[in-house]
């Protein structure tokens, strides 16, 4: 398709700001819930410090922390496969109630291995969640704007709730770290009934053809998804992107540190990070909502990664205040923008899938970064940030390719000529043979008149 037409499609949709009002109420109840979650997540947070003031050492921290990272790729995989084979809502309710009992017995756990097995298991059920609340929200909406809008609500409802989880949590472990992991048990049980109680799954989603999805195309495209060209640019531009975005958990902290700055500086540093975050993140979804989203998070990356390079050189508050600005504003622009493309790119049935196997990425991204970045900060700074810019440069490429062929004057996208959409059509015709192979049969065994 020629890009009038495409430029001719997106003056036609709605603009953001109205699409904001009038998303679904399904939008609107993922999203309190996802809030009510995330004000009451601590496990994550709280694990290091609760295992140290048991007596554990740093060295078993590390292995309870690996167990929550290889459960987490695993969960972000096994709840794509669930959101899409069992429906969206019961993915949601069979993750946060098998959470909320596992959460709870932490406490009451006692030999290190059996706590590094639940907190593992933790990892993977608490995932499976996610790709199914992207999938409620893909199906809810109808145009790219009202994607946006509605994954832009998402996220600031999650960075509301983190913020007050943070300070709630905070209050509760003075006091007891039985009662925080207790109340976060709470928390996910209330999200259950919010779910139960206020969402109904969508009409099953159809195949291109305009029919349902049959079992056999949703098993061989499950299969064939990493023979997506697209796909895989995506992942790696999610693991790039997630390696960079860690260090400002791990290479910033140390560099103030090295500056001779505090932790308070530190905390006042993260602090505007939140603030700009919560105040600016839907107005910026907004202003990229006008642009292509494949450059909009090429933009992004090389942002991201800018700010956080300069870190190296920035030894006072002002500037590295300035780095932070830099590098938010590029959090800001890829994360409002980034599921909600995965989602025009993914093929009709698979929703849950593409969304959980970036999940997958993003939880690799996310644990290979403080492992990998420390090690490297250790041994030379200097290369840290250089790794950084690197990566950024790659995020930047490798997102300029994330776009489908367009198919239609209405706007619609083709499914890249991979395996993902072939195999489907082959499944389809071996059903065929199978059924006339049977009607056959059935001839055959009739008796002659």
């Amino acid at each position: 398709m020629s890009t009038g037409t495409s430029d001719r499609s997106r003056a036609d949709e709605p603009r953001f700001r109205d699409a904001l009002r009038g998303l679904p109420r399904r939008v609107w109840v993922i999203s309190l819930g996802n809030l009510i979650l995330q004000a009451g997540s601590f496990l994550p947070v709280f694990i290091v410090l609760y295992l140290t003031q048991r007596g554990q050492s740093g060295a078993a921290s590390g292995l309870v922390l690996g167990a929550a990272g290889l459960g987490r790729v695993l969960g972000n995989v096994v709840g794509g496969h669930l959101t899409d084979f069992i429906g969206r809502r019961r993915a949601i309710l069979l993750s946060v109630v098998a959470t909320s009992g596992l959460t709870a017995v932490v406490p009451f756990l006692g030999a290190l291995p059996t706590i590094i097995a639940v907190v593992g298991l933790i990892g993977v059920v608490s995932q499976v969640y996610r790709p199914a609340m992207a999938a409620v929200l893909v199906d809810a909406v109808t145009s790219t704007q009202q994607r946006l809008a509605a994954f832009g609500v998402l996220r600031f409802a999650q960075n509301i709730g983190s913020t007050l989880g943070g300070v709630l949590g905070g209050v509760v472990a003075t006091v007891s770290y039985t009662g925080l992991f207790l109340i976060e048990a709470g928390a996910l049980l209330l999200f259950g009934v919010i779910v139960a109680v206020l969402l109904r799954d969508a009409p099953e989603p159809e195949s291109a053809s305009g029919t349902a999805e049959t079992p056999a195309e949703a098993a061989v495209g499950y299969r064939q998804m990493l023979t997506d060209r697209v796909l895989v640019r995506f992942l790696l531009m999610t693991v790039f992107s997630m390696f960079a975005y860690t260090q400002t958990a791990v290479g910033l902290p140390l560099h103030v540190d090295e500056v001779g700055l505090s932790e308070r500086d530190f905390g006042l540093l993260m602090g505007l990070n939140g603030l700009l975050v919560v105040l600016l993140e839907l107005p910026i979804t907004s202003v990229v909502s006008r642009f292509r989203p494949e450059y909009v998070l090429a933009f992004a990356n090389l942002l991201v990664c800018t700010g956080l390079a300069l870190t190296g050189v920035a030894t006072e508050m002002v500037v590295l205040a300035a780095t932070v600005m830099i590098w938010t504003f590029g959090e800001m622009a890829y994360s409002s923008i980034v599921q909600a493309h995965l989602a025009s790119l993914t093929p009709p049935g698979m929703v849950g899938r593409y969304q959980g196997i970036y999940g997958a990425a993003y939880a690799v991204g996310t644990g290979a970064g403080p492992v990998i970045g420390g090690a490297v900060y250790a041994a030379a700074p200097w290369a840290l940030w250089t790794l950084v810019g690197v990566m950024g440069l790659l995020g930047a490429q490798l997102s300029l390719g994330l776009r489908r062929p367009e198919a239609t004057a209405a706007g619609t996208t083709a499914v890249d000529a991979t395996a993902v959409e072939t195999a489907a059509a082959e499944a389809k015709a071996a059903e065929a043979k199978a059924g006339e192979a049977k009607a056959g049969e059935a001839t055959a065994g009739e008796p002659a008149s």
